[in-house]
């Protein structure tokens, strides 16, 4: 994976910026996920970047880009004792490696935010940009939600420079390799349908019966 190069320009005129830390970001993530997951991140970058300016959203590139990057980072196999969600465990990663390179608490802020949030619908899009724009990329890429808002030719485009094949399949194969080895973290989000249609041994928390069952008399 070491050798692949991508160009700063992108489609829809959408550009990588052209900076030391999305570049090390870059060759990070790059290096330490597989192709299906850098991919699929980049995607997320181009589609966010995109909604951003149909939606006239004023938004930090560069920060959108760690978000992006890094946010599955989680799902990889050295995170799978962790006993978090993934989601935050990719949102860590992310702190981490901006808080070594300086980054002022308010964009890491951002970016954690929107990392571990990018599964949590109904929230982000009230949020900051780069919140917001995150998820937006997330679901265009996985769920197609507001497929018809980009034109055909953008969306063509950042699907020759990312590839998705058999991305469906794929990707929620890594959704449950990612989260099964600590299934609880599950409960209250939506990797519990991954789970439920991959683990015939899985058995899905059930939040009425937690209120019902906990120790409180009334």
């Amino acid at each position: 994976m070491g050798e692949r190069t991508d160009e700063h320009e992108g489609p829809g005129g959408v550009r990588v910026p052209d900076s030391r830390l999305a570049a090390e970001a870059t060759e990070l993530v790059r290096d330490t996920t597989s192709d299906l997951v850098y991919d699929h991140s980049r995607r997320v970058f181009f589609f966010g970047s995109l909604l951003g300016r149909a939606r006239a959203l004023s938004h930090d590139p560069e920060l959108l880009y760690v978000a992006a990057l890094f946010h599955d980072v989680g799902l990889g196999e050295r995170f799978h004792d962790s006993g978090r969600r993934f989601e935050v465990d990719s949102a860590d990663e992310a702190r981490r490696f901006l808080t070594a390179r300086s980054v002022p608490e308010d964009g890491i802020r951002r970016v954690w935010t929107a990392i571990a949030l990018h599964t949590t619908p109904g929230v982000p899009e009230f949020m900051e940009p780069e919140v917001a724009l995150v998820t937006a990329g997330v679901e265009y890429d996985v769920l197609g939600f507001g497929f018809d808002e980009l034109a055909a030719d953008d969306r063509a485009a950042v699907v020759a420079l990312h590839p998705r094949p058999a991305f469906k399949q794929r990707m929620l194969r890594a959704f449950a390799d990612g989260v099964g080895p600590k299934p609880e973290t599950t409960f209250g989000n939506v990797k519990a349908d991954v789970l439920a249609h991959y683990d015939p041994h899985f058995e899905r928390g059930d939040f009425v019966r937690t209120i019902l069952e906990s120790p409180w008399p009334e």
